[in-house]
């Protein structure tokens, strides 16, 4: 929604560094009449390159924000000077390729010109295809051209400098070694029931020793007390008038939601190659494993392969032999776009239609919405207006459709407009006095706000949250009870110690790794008995009960298993990646630094000017 006088934006956008193409983006008229932005060792920087990235960079950021960017908007970000840095980076590495004599020969350069989209004909590359496109971005063939081999040359300089990465195999064991080592436990909960004795009360001595001891818990939040007026779609969408045939047109446009064909749910597991796929398909088919057993093997869960519903289009090659089997099935190996896969079909959706008269209100109600959103819109700029001369919250609701509310707001509050993001942003930092402005909320509503008053953290005083402390004493000294009993009962467990001979229910939980859940354990759980030796037992603190574990048994990661293989696999691309990277970008910054540079800002300053 058109807003005046602010930002609606609601953070910087981090703006990654972007490749600049050699064609596709007119230039203007300028590069004919400008002498160059700059140079770069012996390397020009043309208006017309300038231009090119720049376009390239803000169209990246309007594809952010999903709206036209301007040039202004856009520096604010940084979006001019982040283009220059990459267009000078890109000159420097054509100086120092010239520098070193690399360059690419004619058949080269013609090889990859043939192999260019925009430049192809009926039977494949097209000479005048190739000059109305140059004359349409404003290039010659020879400026082309001579920015092809010099991308060429360029690409082989940046091959060079990051070729020869040392093998990062011990860095990838040790990784694979940390986050795929299991361990097997047995455990057991140590509740009130394990008491021997009750509990005493909390004395009037224990209830303010426990009551100075943790202020915190008793002391109230800062209050903001807050006046705003809002106007939100729901509140005014019965007063939208919706066409019967607006509803059609919409139950059309969307009519692949409403009449459904027949679909499957699937699961699909994925192999490396189709070798280890069809060996898969024959242990299922020779009753030597289960769908289950192959998916255990690979490390994952039936949620990671978990396809949901699918239409047989979705499945594509698998569709047909999909859709004809049973429940339980399993069917393949089928290609699939990650590589070869066995396919399971666990249920049959029959095919639904929904009608015109039975989507109706769900319709109408959209439309009424939209309606609303539009006439919010619309409303927005005269709301501005009232607000910039000086209108208050009573005045919004009397003059506009607004409504007006108070609300004693805290950071513990969600209810009404306070479950609103956007409320709870400017409550937390409007201060008193200050101008009212027009903020939008997530549904396409709007409010202002004023600040009456702020009451500071209060201590509330002992007797008016007695009942509280005394149950918070208690709570405490229960579970101080329950852990000096887990102590002495965990003191008589050895490493083959039967739980149940000290009348405890033993659960037993293996080949846990770091990344496991353990259910009904504290948040701390696997980081306790990674820190654990083989027969160790300790008492682990879980809020309300104790938790005794001991450590049965430390085992590596299988290096033969599937999951571990490409678990190091990913690993050992990444760190070769991420070092690839730190390496280039190091002898960027060296070359940079060592390359004289000189930037003509009148140019600079004249093609910024003269940005469309």
């Amino acid at each position: 929604m058109a807003e005046k006088g602010k930002t609606r934006y609601g953070a910087w956008i981090i703006v990654g560094v972007i490749l600049v193409g050699l064609a596709g983006f007119g230039t203007g008229g300028l590069s004919g009449n400008l002498r160059p932005v700059g140079t770069v060792g012996e390397k020009e920087i043309s208006v017309a390159a300038y231009q090119r990235a720049l376009n390239e960079q803000v169209r990246a950021l309007s594809a952010q924000f999903g709206q036209p960017i301007s040039l202004q908007q856009a520096q604010a970000f940084g979006i001019d000077r982040a283009a220059l840095a990459q267009i000078i980076l890109t000159r420097a590495l054509d100086n120092e390729a010239a520098q070193l004599g690399i360059s690419a020969g004619d058949e080269r350069v013609f090889d990859r010109l043939q192999r260019i989209p925009s430049f192809q004909g009926a039977g494949g590359f097209n000479r005048e295809t190739y000059r109305l496109a140059l004359q349409q971005s404003g290039q010659t063939p020879s400026e082309f051209e001579t920015g092809l081999r010099e991308e060429i040359a360029r690409t082989l300089l940046q091959g060079a400098v990051v070729s020869g990465i040392p093998a990062v195999d011990a860095y990838a064991d040790a990784l694979v070694q940390y986050i795929g080592e299991r361990r097997d436990i047995t455990w057991a909960i140590v509740d009130a029931d394990a008491l021997t004795s009750p509990v005493p009360g909390a004395t009037e001595a224990d209830q303010q020793a426990y009551y100075d001891a943790n202020p915190e818990a008793f002391t109230l939040p800062e209050t903001r007390d807050i006046t705003y007026a809002w106007l939100t779609p729901t509140m005014i969408q019965d007063q939208m008038e919706v066409a019967d045939s607006s509803v059609e047109a919409l139950y059309q446009a969307r009519i692949n939601e409403f009449v459904q064909p027949e679909r499957r749910l699937v699961e699909r597991l994925v192999y490396l190659d189709q070798a280890r796929a069809e060996e898969a398909i024959g242990r299922v088919n020779a009753g030597e494993a289960t769908f289950e057993d192959l998916v255990v093997e690979r490390g994952l869960s039936l949620a990671d392969i978990d396809l949901g519903d699918v239409s047989e289009e979705d499945l594509r090659g698998a569709g047909e032999a999909v859709f004809a089997a049973g429940p339980g099935d399993v069917v393949g190996p089928y290609n699939s776009p990650l590589g070869p896969a066995l396919f399971r079909m666990n249920a049959i959706l029959q095919a639904q239609e929904t009608s015109l008269e039975e989507a109706t209100p769900i319709l109408r109600e959209e439309l009424a919405t939209e309606a609303a959103r539009g006439f919010i819109n619309d409303s927005a700029n005269g709301i501005i207006d009232l607000l910039a001369g000086g209108a208050s919250m009573e005045d919004l609701a009397e003059r506009t459709d607004m409504e007006l509310g108070s609300i004693n707001w805290t950071a513990e509050i969600f209810e009404g407009i306070a479950a609103y993001d956007a409320f709870r942003r400017e409550a937390a930092q409007v201060q008193e006095g200050a101008f009212a402005e027009l903020h939008d909320l997530a549904d396409g509503g709007v409010f202002a706000l004023r600040l009456d008053g702020i009451t500071p953290p209060t201590l509330q005083p002992l007797d008016e949250v007695r009942d509280a402390v005394r149950d918070a004493w208690q709570a405490q000294a229960r579970q101080e009870a329950l852990i000096d009993t887990a102590e002495e009962i965990a003191a008589d467990i050895q490493a083959l110690t039967d739980f149940t001979t000290l009348d405890l229910i033993p659960q037993t939980d293996a080949d846990l790794t770091r990344r496991s859940f353990v259910e009904g354990t504290p948040p701390n759980f696997n980081d306790q008995i990674f820190e654990m030796a083989i027969g160790e037992v300790r008492v682990i603190d879980a809020t309300d009960r104790a938790l005794i574990v001991r450590l049965d048994d430390v085992r590596p990661p299988d290096p033969a298993d599937e999951g571990t293989i490409a678990q190091r696999e990913a690993l050992a691309d990444t760190a070769a990646q991420g070092i690839a990277q730190d390496i280039f970008d190091a002898y960027a910054t060296a070359l940079q630094e060592r390359t004289e540079l000189t930037i003509n800002e009148t140019t600079l300053n004249a093609v910024n000017a003269q940005f469309r």
